[in-house]
Order: structure tokens, then C-alpha cells, then sequence
């Protein structure tokens, strides 16, 4: 499967959660703001960390096929 494929329904999934939780939050009195804010700051995380290591990746791959099929040196 695809780097960015995997990325892409990660953070999809992470948003979905978050969209979930947010809703919550909003509508009913059991979370606190500072579980609400600690949660928002670790989803905002994951995604940032997930697509950042998807492009990384897919970098690498890019430019080892590029080696393989000598367009680099």
C-alpha cells in the first residue's frame, strides 16, 4: 500500500475522531476544557507527524527509483 494512501486514512480517520469528540464536547457537560484542549493539541499532532513522515517517505522512495532508472547520479 501507498505512503500516502495510509497518511491519507490516518489523518481521515483522526479527524473523524476528533470531529466525534468535538461534538461532545460541545454538546454535553462530562469532558473538561483541559482534556478537550490536551486532546485537541495530540490530534493536531498526530496528523502533522503523520503526513510529514508520509512525505518523507515518499521522497526517499522517489529518489531511489530515480537512482535506479539513472535520471540521478
Amino acid at each position: 500500500m501507498n505512503a500516502m494512501k495510509i497518511a491519507s486514512i490516518i489523518t481521515g480517520v483522526v479527524l473523524a475522531l476528533y470531529a466525534v469528540f468535538l461534538l461532545v464536547w460541545l454538546w454535553g457537560d462530562s469532558i473538561s476544557f483541559a482534556i478537550f484542549v490536551k486532546t485537541t493539541i495530540t490530534a493536531g499532532i498526530i496528523i502533522v507527524v503523520t503526513v510529514g513522515l508520509a512525505i518523507l517517505y515518499r521522497e526517499y522512495v522517489e529518489e531511489k527509483e530515480m537512482k535506479a532508472e539513472k535520471y540521478l547520479d
